[in-house]
This record gives C-alpha cells, structure tokens and sequence, in this order.
C-alpha cells in the first residue's frame, strides 16, 4: 500500500466516522429503525456493485477476430472494452492471445506464452534489450514456427521472450508490416493482406 492509497483509506474511514456518529446522534430513540435503514442502503450498495461486476462477465468482450468480406478478404478486429485491439494467432497448433501495440516494433511473447509454447526460458541468450514502460528488459530472439492467422499461414515468425514479467504477448509493427493496409477506424481494426 503507498502514501497515497493509506491517506485516501484514513480519509475515507474519518468521514465514515464522521457519517456513523452523526446517524447515531440524529437517530437516538429510534435505533432499530436506523439499523433496518442502514442494512437497506447497504443491500443496495452490494447489490449495485455485483451488478456492475456481473455486467463486466456479460458485456459482449470484443475481442473476437471477425472476418469480413469487402470486395477483397478483410480481417476485422473489434476493439475491447479495455479499448486495446486483441488477435489470437495459431503458433504451431497452440492459441496464442495477443494485444496489438503500435508502439512495440517486434511480437514478445509474455512468459506465460513463452512456457505454453514449450520455449525454455532459462536456456536462451538474453543478448538483446528493449524500453519497456517499466525500464529497460534484456531478450532473447526466437522463432514461432507455422504461424496462422484466421487458417491463413504467416509463416516461421521472429519473436523477442524478455527477462522481465510481461502480462500479456504483444504484436508489434514488424507484425503489422506484413499486411498491405492496416487501418484503425473508431473501434475496428481493418488488415487487408
């Protein structure tokens, strides 16, 4: 917990204070009552707040691939409710989930894919290095063969597998150079091969 997240919780817990010693003031005599009103508010509090959580479980995900057809064959991605564009590619038979990110130039696989793909981490030369949001990583070059998009073959892909935590793999521009057009539109991403 940091500075900051403490101060707001000693706020929040003196203001609540604040709240509870005032109804206890305003409501002597009729205590029942207030505490059948206080459990009420507070029904409604927990009741709006699993709805929200639930609404996130059932909100359409966006993150599927779509294939559209105009005039020439399209793959059409959907933006997430995170606001980030997700493609799944075949490597090798194995799904793999990754974000799009213009600012990343290669494909980095996050450890957790890296392992899925049976890429033994501790075995590679960690040679290169990379910018990351969280400093600077160092990485390791390796292959991706068979790759698929959608059943089209991409082909063997270079990939980067870094030294530090990575949640999620991410496509970088060297990926998105492979297609004749990418375009971002509101919330579709357009590849035309």
């Amino acid at each position: 917990m940091t500075g900051d997240d403490f101060a707001r919780l000693a706020y929040l817990i003196i203001l609540g204070s604040a709240i509870a010693g005032w109804l206890v003031i305003e409501s002597r005599g009729r205590m029942g009552q207030m505490a059948r009103q206080a459990l009420a508010w507070m029904l409604i509090f927990v009741g709006v707040a699993a709805a929200y959580g639930l609404w996130q479980d059932f909100a359409p995900s966006g993150q599927r691939t779509v294939l559209a057809q105009q005039g020439a064959d399209q793959i059409v991605v959907q933006r997430a409710p995170d606001d980030h564009f997700y493609l799944t590619l075949d490597v090798g038979g194995t799904p793999v989930r990754f974000m799009v990110d213009t600012g990343a130039t290669a494909i980095v696989l996050s450890d957790r894919d890296a392992d899925r793909l049976g890429i033994d981490r501790r075995a590679l030369a960690y040679i290169g290095q990379a910018r990351t949001a969280n400093g600077t990583i160092r990485t390791a070059r390796v292959t991706l063969p068979g790759v698929r998009l959608e059943g089209q073959p991409m082909g063997d892909l270079p990939a980067w597998v870094g030294d530090g935590p990575l949640d999620i793999s991410l496509l970088g521009m060297e990926f998105l150079n492979r297609f004749d057009r990418v375009e971002m539109a509101r919330d579709r991403l357009v590849l035309t091969p």
